[in-house]
């Protein structure tokens, strides 16, 4: 039986709401902050998480995190000495400024220090590589496969964690090898479901392969998005919606109430780096185990089973870091496919097993219907020629349009040969 196989019989729909109740800590009535000045008011899922007695124990220091996107401005006062060297993947100037303002709003809410006003990251101690690919202009872009070369630069860099705010149709055959390296490297890999929820329900790569990590959005309230797209290439949940961002690449100001699984992705990789931190022996494994088994789920959730809409919950770091819950188990075996996964680093050797809830092949009850699309993201581009299409686009929270504000999409024709 293949990864991908272990993964589709795992999926199995248990939660025909996408409600996690309170979340466990706290989210109901904990509505966004109105005003638009003061961005930490707005980021509302801080004082849910209780970041404050996170923070006392672990900041997410020592571990990297490579935000592949669309550049990151190390420059911003909240990224100023959070940001290294990384990588142009689109070979176009050799930089990795940002030229839209969605790398640097990720980087910001994995790394960011909140200094001059700017956005608080989860994981303050964390450092960034950015790795740039190419966004909506492709006319930025030399390289055509500047996303698989962003994802095997990252694997061969020092970064522990690597997020993908972005998605696209269609899969390649080096897209795939890359991610296999990237495992093979003892990464952990988390990308966005998309924001098609609503609108087609499309499933997207590479959140669609078995290695990486797909993250849905919720609310202050611990629902999901209607924009979050859902099936099973959802593994785990995370704030995304009513989050600020950088406007645009003028990084003149903030814009504040939007929706996206983008930023949701950007909050489960930084509750990773805190995990991580905190155990630093650990294996990728290890810590995407404790995410699954500490994440919030509502009373009425069963034991061992999954949702297509929020995977095995939603994050809570400071579930495990403040009370322990979850077990890491076997640093070898991967909870996504529950298979030996070659090349996953060193880790405790006497981890106690995996719960049932974190093992478990799925529930009985049939799977959640998906679209299958049949045409590229509404709004995209495509580029005529050798190699892959490619065409990122910025989509909004409700819908797949060119707007300001959402998620990054990536529209890839799949190859022929």
């Amino acid at each position: 039986m293949t990864a991908g196989t272990t993964r589709r019989l795992r999926r199995r729909v248990t939660c025909a709401v996408a409600l996690v109740g309170a979340w466990a800590i706290g989210f109901v009535g904990l509505a966004p902050a109105a005003s638009a000045e003061d961005i930490r008011a707005q980021q509302w899922y801080l004082d849910a998480m209780h970041v404050d007695k996170i923070w006392q124990k672990t900041k997410g220091e020592g571990v990297k995190v490579a935000v592949i996107d669309s550049g990151v401005n190390a420059s911003t006062p909240s990224l100023k000495g959070q940001v290294l060297k990384g990588l142009d993947a689109t070979k176009m100037d050799g930089k990795t400024d940002d030229y839209s303002g969605h790398g640097t709003t990720m980087a910001e809410l994995i790394a960011g220090t909140g200094r001059g006003g700017g956005l608080q990251g989860l994981a303050p101690a964390t450092k960034i590589i950015p790795f740039r690919i190419a966004g909506d202009d492709i006319s930025r872009r030399k390289n055509n496969w500047d996303v698989e070369d962003a994802i095997r630069a990252a694997a061969d860099s020092d970064a522990k964690i690597i997020n993908m705010s972005f998605g696209g149709i269609g899969k390649t055959d080096r897209m795939m090898e890359a991610v296999k390296y990237a495992q093979s490297k003892g990464k952990l890999m988390f990308a966005s479901v998309g924001n098609t929820g609503d609108k087609g329900n499309v499933r997207q790569y590479p959140v669609g392969l078995p290695e990486v990590v797909g993250v849905a959005a919720t609310d202050s309230e611990g629902r999901v998005g209607k924009y979050s797209t859902h099936g099973p290439m959802v593994d785990i949940a995370a704030p995304g919606s009513d989050i600020p961002k950088w406007c645009d690449a003028t990084f003149t100001r903030y814009c504040d109430g939007v929706n996206g699984t983008s930023a949701a992705t950007a909050i489960a990789s930084a509750t990773a780096a805190l995990i991580w931190s905190y155990h630093p022996d650990w294996t990728a494994n290890q810590v995407l185990r404790v995410m699954f088994e500490s994440a919030g789920r509502s009373e009425g959730w069963k034991p061992g089973t999954t949702s297509s809409y929020l995977g095995h919950g939603i994050v809570r770091p400071g579930a495990h870091i403040n009370r322990g819950l979850g077990k890491p188990g076997d640093p070898d075996i991967n909870p996504l496919t529950n298979e030996n996964s070659a090349g996953s680093g060193a880790g405790s050797s006497a981890s106690p097993a995996a719960s049932p809830a974190a093992s478990a092949p799925g529930s009985s009850q049939a799977p959640q219907a998906e679209a299958t699309p049949a045409k590229a993201v509404a709004g995209s581009s495509e580029e005529a020629g050798g190699g892959s299409s490619l065409g990122l686009i910025l989509g909004g929270a409700a819908a797949v349009v060119v707007v300001a504000g959402g998620a990054f999409y990536l529209a890839r024709k799949r190859r022929t040969t």
